[in-house]
């Protein structure tokens, strides 16, 4: 959902100054027209927000190029802090994670995207790294179709209203009326298994974490190589998962 950014609370410079930094996770560095042209914005507007990051210390200027600084894990951090499940997901991970041999994580659902949490790494089998922060399009994830089942009718249009379903691999379910019956099966048997969907070689399977009310709040996965792993063999996984989700949820 976009800003009303015609309120007048809506702080418009804040706003610019803030998509000048996402801005950096296209690329690591970027010159002054490289972020103009990310942003949209005048190369001379983003010149002020770099000269304003570079003296916070968020940004660190070389020659003509400039990268965000270790400082701005301080905002993301300010976030996990913040977040209860966080810490109690933490201990819960790192015992499923020796008693499955495998990597687990957490993440929650952010617009159209679902967010790493927590991560216990063990081995890595993606080509991609994962840590916290690391985002993927929820569609294409275990994780993120546990997460998106649990979203009520109104939030799940506003998903498919918003959400980008480009193939990510051959496997990738694109079809929105596909992806809807997924989602209904996902719900009815509560967990989802993904295989090769994300990236070739790779299968995963999630369940949910819920809140008192019962209402999904994040989710938990393992992924396996499908070279080692049939699909049947993901569902040998489900009672470790369910009982470390519901431990969390509990505590919840």
């Amino acid at each position: 959902m976009p800003p009303e950014t015609k309120s007048g609370l809506f702080v418009q410079s804040f706003a610019r100054g803030l998509e000048v930094i996402e801005a950096f996770g296209q690329t690591p560095t970027m010159t002054l027209t490289d972020l103009a042209e990310a942003t949209g914005l005048s190369r001379a507007t983003v010149r002020r927000f770099v000269y304003t990051l570079v003296n916070l210390g968020y940004v660190r200027a070389t020659e003509k190029h400039f990268a965000l600084t270790p400082k701005i894990m301080n905002l993301g951090f300010a976030y996990l802090a913040s977040q209860p499940l966080v810490e109690l997901v933490e201990p819960v991970l790192s015992n499923l994670s020796k008693e499955l041999g495998q990597s687990t994580s957490v993440s929650v659902l952010d617009g159209t995207d679902v967010v790493y949490i927590a991560r216990q790494e063990t081995t890595s089998i993606m080509r991609i790294n994962i840590t916290v922060g690391t985002r993927f399009p929820a569609y294409a994830t275990s994780m993120g179709r546990v997460l998106l089942a649990g979203l009520n009718e109104s939030q799940l249009e506003e998903y498919f209203a918003n959400a980008d379903l480009t193939e990510v691999t051959d496997y990738t379910i694109t079809d929105e009326a596909a992806l809807r019956a997924e989602l209904a099966t996902v719900r009815d048997q509560g967990y989802a298994v993904v295989e090769e969907e994300l990236e070739v070689g790779l299968a995963s399977v999630a369940v949910p974490i819920c809140n008192r009310t019962g209402t999904t709040v994040a989710a938990m996965n393992t992924s396996v190589a499908v070279t080692r792993h049939s699909p049947e063999d993901l569902t040998d996984l489900l009672p470790p998962l369910f009982a470390a989700a519901d431990e969390v949820s509990n505590a919840l």
